[in-house]
Formats: C-alpha cells, sequence, structure tokens
C-alpha cells in the first residue's frame, strides 16, 4: 500500500461519495483519484477512466485495496460499516459528516488543505459564495417568502435535510419543515401527510434518491388535492446528483435550481 509521505498530501484517493471527487476535479486534482462511487456523474466524464469501486451504504473492500489508496473519503454514519470494513483492512480513512451549508464549505477547505491546493481552494469557495449571495440578493426581491415542503423520499415520507432547508430558505423559500431539517437521521424526518396539508406548501420539491420522482402518486395522495402547491401544478422534481450531495452540486446547479423555481412562482402569482 501507498504510504501518506508526499508533501502535497495523499496520490491515491479513493472517493466513496459524489463530492470529494467533484471536489477534487474542480481544484484541478483530478489525477490523485483512483476509485470512485457508482452515483458520481460530476465531470460527467469521470466514469471514463476511473473504477466505480463502491455504491452507497457498501462497496468492494477487494477493488479499493488492489488500488493500493493513501487516503479513503467518505461520508455520515451511513457509510459506518463500509468504513468500519476499510479500517480492518489497514486502509486510511476519512469520513466527513457536513449537514449544513457552512460544514460543506468547511469540507470543501480541509480537502482542499489535504491535497496542498489551499489556495485554489479559496478561490473555489469565493465562486461558491458569490453565485450563493447571488441567489440571496435574488430571493430579497420578492414581494412574498413561498412555503415550501421538500421531499427527499415518498414511502415513508422524508422532509429534507438541513443544507436543502437552509437553500431554500437563500432562494426566497420558508421550508415548512425546518424545525425537522437539523435532525441527524433521515429516521428522525419523517413527517406526516397531515402536516403537509396543514402548512399548506406553495411549492412542493421532490427529489427521490435512486428513483424517479412519481408527481402523480403524490397528487393523488389522501388530501394533498387542498394543497395550493398540488392545484397550481407546483410539484418539481429535482435531480438527486445536484441536491442531495452535499458538496459543489448543491451550492450551485441545486440552489440554482430552486431559485429558479421560486423566482418563476412568483412571476406567476405577484
Amino acid at each position: 500500500m501507498s504510504t501518506f509521505s508526499s508533501p502535497n498530501g495523499p496520490r491515491r484517493i479513493v472517493c466513496l461519495t459524489e463530492e470529494p471527487t467533484e471536489i477534487l476535479c474542480a481544484l484541478g486534482e483530478r489525477d490523485r483519484i483512483v476509485g470512485i462511487s457508482a452515483y458520481s456523474v460530476r465531470p460527467p466524464d469521470i466514469r471514463e477512466d476511473k473504477p466505480v469501486v463502491s455504491a452507497f451504504l457498501d462497496g468492494s473492500l477487494r477493488k479499493i485495496a488492489a488500488l493500493e489508496p493513501d487516503l479513503v473519503i467518505g461520508f455520515s454514519d451511513i457509510q459506518a460499516d463500509l468504513a468500519a470494513k476499510l479500517i480492518k483492512a489497514h486502509l486510511p480513512v476519512l469520513i466527513f459528516n457536513q449537514r449544513s451549508v457552512a460544514e460543506i464549505m468547511e469540507m470543501i477547505q480541509t480537502l482542499g488543505r489535504i491535497v496542498g491546493a489551499a489556495e485554489r481552494t479559496e478561490q473555489l469557495l469565493q465562486g461558491y459564495r458569490a453565485n450563493l449571495q447571488r441567489v440571496q440578493q435574488l430571493a430579497s426581491g420578492l414581494t412574498r417568502r413561498q412555503r415550501v415542503y421538500f421531499e427527499e423520499w415518498d414511502e415513508p415520507m422524508i422532509s429534507g435535510i438541513q443544507w436543502v432547508s437552509e437553500l431554500i430558505e437563500l432562494a426566497g423559500g420558508d421550508d415548512i419543515f425546518t424545525a425537522l431539517s437539523t435532525e441527524k437521521g433521515a429516521a428522525e424526518r419523517q413527517p406526516k401527510a397531515e402536516q403537509v396539508i396543514e402548512a399548506n406548501p406553495d411549492i412542493i420539491l421532490a427529489s427521490w434518491c435512486g428513483k424517479p420522482v412519481d408527481k402523480q402518486s403524490i397528487r393523488d395522495r389522501a388530501g394533498f388535492d387542498t394543497i395550493g402547491a398540488v392545484r397550481d401544478d407546483q410539484i418539481h422534481e429535482l435531480d438527486p446528483s445536484i441536491i442531495l450531495q452535499p458538496g459543489p452540486a448543491a451550492l450551485t446547479d441545486g440552489v440554482n435550481a430552486i431559485s429558479d423555481i421560486i423566482q418563476q412562482w412568483a412571476r406567476q402569482k405577484p
């Protein structure tokens, strides 16, 4: 196995989720990546020269070890079992657990320092901050903030995690389940249908991790026909790759998509 001896950090990195892959490529450090997640789509050609070694919950210990990584990067307690297997195999593992916009920024900064690219990382972060400020400026021109329900899964219903809720708020929406968003686990973010109906969101954003959103099934839920978003045909699907990953995609394409939907609603209902 390689040693962590380079003055510029690890040279052979396995990324178990999408966001470290996107960050390293944005920093010009693509050559360090030796293995990726099956869900990696940013940049779009990443699978052409990088082998897939993991899904999300699990991965191939044999494939990962064969790549002789000097760093394996994962995300959250959801990958705890996979991380444990890698650690027992004497592989160097780093698990991030970023849940908020600020923590995403900190994770990007940390990874940049690890690969000796602090200056380029700061330039990257400045671009993300500028985009968030642009979105916030657009939101400041709204005459009314829209009530937004974000759905991460349908059965059971799971509402948005913290960074999603924060980006909705930044874009000019009021997340109807902002109080649930800071819960660390999906099991604690399961609102009742009655709560959604009572909150009467103006917009429903859905991004079901791993499968397409069935808008008709949302419309057909008992009592949902009374919800403004359903009556006004304001159910919107977001690609999971731009909003459910706590990395650059959420700070760019993800928040931009949310902003576009909110701004469009505002133009339709001045």
